[in-house]
């Protein structure tokens, strides 16, 4: 419920805070005295349309503030929690409206964007003036409406028909993946026997590539080592001349020799090695042009393909796949059918009883506002649920169904849309019968906010306006801005709006009047005017008697 409205430099008022109670809160004073401000200013915290205008003459900027107590399984707090926002049980709604027309919006002091301020504010408070009704008007909202009155949970019905779409897109694909498929099957069985000829394996660029670069200083190597084996074996040749020559000192030259035999050995053994590495280069298995010719055309493959080398092996198994769903394309698009027809008649059937549940409420729920009607001076009017099927292309995830609120105001007139029937007065009429039946049903969370709904009405009507707002807010919080005696004499707290003029300055205050004389002070000036006599303050003390 909205507990607090703090507001600051907004057109006529400085600084105002006034404190809400639960129930029914009646909101009078004399006209111009600054309740429609005050409507306007819970308005910008509630993330509306915002104007420089609002901001008092001389300062730099309005601020307000709506302070709301709500309960912890309360939906606004998922909202919160998806934008990872803080949420407790105490909420403000905040916003700042700068001279220049900029604003800025916060939620618990923290900086938010206008939209989830608005967002936010829907799910707290119903606004419902004579021509803002916040939901009626808006024939998108009507089904939703009446679901909640007839207590239809959809989010079954919203996951069937995910799983129907989703379904029929798998299906959907399947048809456009096999006809394109069809349209390339020449194509995709030439690059399938080429892919295959050539048979890439992972890895198998780097490989080669290494090899190249090897084979490319093969001839260097080759002609190093020929030149070294030809200098070991003239080195070979010297080291044994001179073993022979020192052969011939005798034991003076044995050392020499014993060291000349191991010097021949090494030489010996890296001959050996020349050789053997020779021998390797020369009968390798690839040429550098056999070498060169794989490179080219695994990477001509590659750019064909759009890929790497790396990737043409998994390339050869998608188009392998294609080729396989042509060949088996009718058992994968039967099977895809069958799941297609499965989920749809789920659907169906699911939607049909809803369908059923919702032609049930609406005819109580027509019955139950046409009780409302005569005592709110409308008993030649008519409101009608229609309930019609949506064309096969408009269902959805809510149903099957059109749900529209309609109305005839005269005998023997078609009912018609709210907003091109009903007259401000009417509406608002019809829109207090309609939330009175549903709030017997569905309870209400929101607070719910009605501006002059008795405009035009008066007497017994405007006492019969009264009691349904009282009943209405036995299970919410009501605020009803109103000029009707009957109807402020229901109401469970009374606010009084003034506006004082101090000659340089004008001045909005908001006063709780207590029951006692100032609350029948104010209901006999709102009977008599301007000059409050006895038999205004006696019928004052008749309604107040009546009201509680």
């Amino acid at each position: 419920m909205l507990r607090g409205l703090s507001i600051r430099n907004v057109v006529l008022i400085e600084h105002l805070f006034i404190d809400f109670d639960a129930g029914f809160c009646a909101l009078t004073g004399e006209t111009g005295a600054g309740k429609s401000i005050l409507l306007d200013s819970l308005g910008l915290a509630l993330g509306a349309r915002s104007e420089s205008g609002l901001v008092r003459k001389g300062q730099d900027q309005a601020q307000v503030s709506a302070e709301f107590y709500i309960s912890d399984t309360h939906p606004v707090h998922d909202l919160l929690r998806e934008q990872e926002l803080d949420s407790a049980p105490d909420l403000v709604l905040r916003r700042i409206i700068s001279a220049d027309g900029r604003s800025r919006a916060f939620i618990n002091d923290q900086p938010v964007s206008v939209g989830l301020l608005r967002q936010a504010g829907d799910m707290l408070v119903e606004i419902h003036g004579q021509f803002d009704t916040h939901g009626l008007l808006d024939a998108k909202n009507h089904r939703a409406m009446l679901d909640d009155y007839a207590g239809i949970d959809r989010s079954g019905l919203a996951r069937l028909w995910d799983e129907w779409r989703a379904a029929q897109d798998a299906l959907d694909d399947a048809q456009a993946e096999i006809e394109q498929a069809r349209r390339d099957e020449d194509y995709l069985r030439q690059a399938l026997e080429d892919l295959d000829g050539l048979a890439p394996e992972p890895g198998e660029e780097d490989k080669l590539a290494a090899l190249r670069d090897r084979l490319m200083r093969r001839d260097g190597l080759i002609q190093a080592l020929n030149a070294a084996y030809d200098a070991a074996g003239e080195a070979g040749s010297l080291i044994g001349q001179s073993a022979r020559m020192l052969a011939q000192a005798g034991e003076e030259g044995g050392a020499v020799l014993a060291a000349l035999d191991r010097a021949d050995a090494e030489i010996q053994e890296a001959i050996a090695q020349i050789r053997s590495q020779s021998t390797d280069l020369e009968e390798t298995d690839y040429s550098l042009t056999e070498i060169d010719d794989r490179l080219f055309a695994l990477r001509g493959q590659a750019r064909k393909h759009n890929c790497t080398v790396d990737e043409l092996s998994g390339m050869r198994d998608e188009i392998a796949r294609k080729l396989n769903n042509i060949e088996a394309q009718d058992d994968r698009l039967e099977k895809l059918a069958v799941a297609v027809e499965k989920a749809a008649k789920t659907y169906r059937a699911m939607a049909e009883n809803v369908s059923v549940a919702r032609r049930a409420a609406a005819e109580k729920l027509d019955r139950l506002v046409a009780l409302e009607l005569p005592p709110l001076k409308m008993d030649k009017a008519r409101f009608e649920t229609s309930v019609t099927p949506l064309p096969d292309s408009e269902w959805g995830a809510g149903g099957i169904d059109r749900v529209r609120f309609l109305v005839a105001t005269n005998p023997g007139a078609d009912a018609g849309a709210l907003n091109k029937i009903a007259s401000g007065g009417e509406l608002s009429r019809f829109t207090l019968a309609l939330k009175v039946v549903m709030a017997a049903a569905v309870g209400h969370a929101r607070t719910m906010i009605f501006d002059e709904v008795d405009s035009g009405i008066g007497g017994g009507v405007a006492a019969a306006v009264g009691e349904r707002l009282a009943r209405l807010a036995q299970g919410a919080q009501v605020l009803v801005v109103t000029h009707a005696p009957q109807v402020a004499a229901c109401a469970t707290h009374h606010y009084i709006v003034t506006k004082q003029d101090n000659g340089a300055t004008v001045t909005t205050t908001v006063i709780g009047l207590p029951r006692g004389d100032e609350r029948r002070e104010e209901i006999a000036r709102m009977l008599a005017g301007a000059e409050v006599t006895a038999e205004a303050r006696a019928a004052a003390d008749r309604l107040l008697q009546t009201g509680t």
